[in-house]
């Protein structure tokens, strides 16, 4: 069970498990209408009206899905496969807004039959040939399609390339676009740029501000450093001063010999001498 419900998450299984419901249920609403015709009956024609807008709906869902899967499946495929994978997706492209047109005809439809009773066989008339038509667009898209894995139904040799073509000229669009985008994007952004660069000017790196104020730090301590030298000169200019007051009393109140005493003196120690 949870293989399958893991199944449903993949494009390709999902594309296959659907892609039967507009052929057959447009075939299966076009035999109501016919037999709508036939009874006159305003309640049949608003049932068939209803099989045919659910078998039209239903191809949108397959488109997708087919869109989806077209590169998973081109890589499976072989050569004669990925051709018919090719006309597969091209006619599908061609032929996806008949589905949508029926779909929005039948819808419309079901309102105005129940609505006026009277209008049901010219809208069922209506009706039915469009899903007619429809319904051989689909059986042409489906051919395709069930030659791209089946090769026991290659009858015919497979068609020529059509989505190549058109694959390049969306390569060529989208490379010329991006292209354009590229050449407009230096213009654009020349003035974001500018006005960034301004923005990162006015504002201060992380690095430069946590530099300036390291700067202002030895600042500071080269200040408290110049203060504390202009203290201790001050200081030692104190002690100086104050050595020099208590030394010169000293000196003053020690007075020196006379020089009177001092030429006695001198006699004395001549006598000495021998």
């Amino acid at each position: 069970m949870n293989t399958f419900f893991q199944h449903l998450r993949d494009a390709e299984y999902m594309h296959v498990l659907l892609n039967p419901l507009p052929v057959y249920g447009l075939a299966f609403g076009t035999l109501a209408l016919a037999l709508a015709l036939l009874l006159r009956n305003y309640r049949v024609s608003a049932a068939a009206l209803v099989l045919v807008f659910v078998g039209a709906i239903s191809a949108w869902p397959v488109y997708q899905y087919g869109e989806s899967a077209y590169d998973r499946v081109k890589s499976m495929s072989d050569p004669a496969g990925e051709q018919w994978l090719d006309e597969h997706m091209a006619r599908g492209e061609e032929m996806i807004w008949l589905f949508y047109v029926l779909a929005g005809v039948a819808a419309i439809g079901v309102g105005a039959v129940l609505k006026w009773p009277r209008t049901s066989f010219a809208i069922t008339v209506g009706t039915l040939v469009l899903s007619a038509v429809t319904l051989g667009a689909g059986g042409y898209v489906a051919y395709a399609g069930g030659h791209v894995r089946h090769r026991e139904f290659r009858f015919e040799a497979p068609p020529p390339l059509r989505m190549a073509e058109h694959h390049h000229e969306e390569e060529q669009h989208g490379a010329e676009t991006h292209e354009h985008a590229t050449e407009q994007k230096p213009a654009a952004s020349v003035q974001p740029q500018m006005e960034h660069a301004g923005h990162e000017e006015t504002q201060p790196k992380p690095e430069e501000a946590k530099s300036e104020q390291e700067r202002k730090q030895l600042e500071a301590s080269r200040l408290q450093l110049e203060a504390s030298r202009k203290q201790l000169e001050a200081s030692r200019k104190q002690l100086e001063a104050a050595g020099g007051a208590s030394a010169s009393p000293s000196v003053s109140g020690s007075p020196g010999p006379s020089p009177t005493q001092h030429k006695h003196d001198e006699p004395q120690h001549d006598e000495r001498k021998p």
